[in-house]
């Protein structure tokens, strides 16, 4: 029984993962179509393995036909552009404190980003949401 066990876990061998991967080279800040990935046999760890998991998000990077798709390497489409001008809010308990402040980078939705407020010329981190809002934690 034993030998039977063994002999089937040696012959079913590794199983092939699928691997999404660029067709053609996609520059940082674009979108991802459909015809942009294609899957591919390898095996590769930590890369993305889902062609509906990159399909409508934004390349950070960089993206060279042929190689693997990380999900570091693609984000939600940014909302908010570098040096624009942002509601910015900050909410602890009852206190609700709202002012502008500008974009010290490019960032999508649940992006964390570097917002400087206008008034004071202090800097905060902000995550930004879906309405292009930076919001403040305590």
């Amino acid at each position: 029984m034993i030998r039977t066990l063994l002999l089937c876990v040696g012959l079913a061998g590794p199983t092939a993962a699928d691997t999404v991967v660029a067709t053609r080279t996609i520059p940082a800040q674009s979108l991802i179509m459909d015809g942009d990935v294609t899957v591919s046999s390898r095996d590769i760890p930590g890369v993305v393995s889902d062609p509906a998991q990159v399909i409508g998000m934004e390349a950070r990077v960089a993206l060279f036909a042929g190689r693997p798709i990380r999900p570091a390497d693609v984000g939600f489409p940014a909302v908010v552009e570098r040096n624009q001008i942002i509601p910015l809010y900050f909410q602890r308990g009852g206190l609700m404190i709202s002012t502008e402040g500008r974009a010290l980078g490019r960032a999508g939705p649940g992006d964390l980003v570097r917002v400087m407020n206008i008034s004071s010329r202090s800097t905060v981190t902000a995550r930004i949401g879906a309405d292009g809002a930076g919001y403040v934690a305590p």
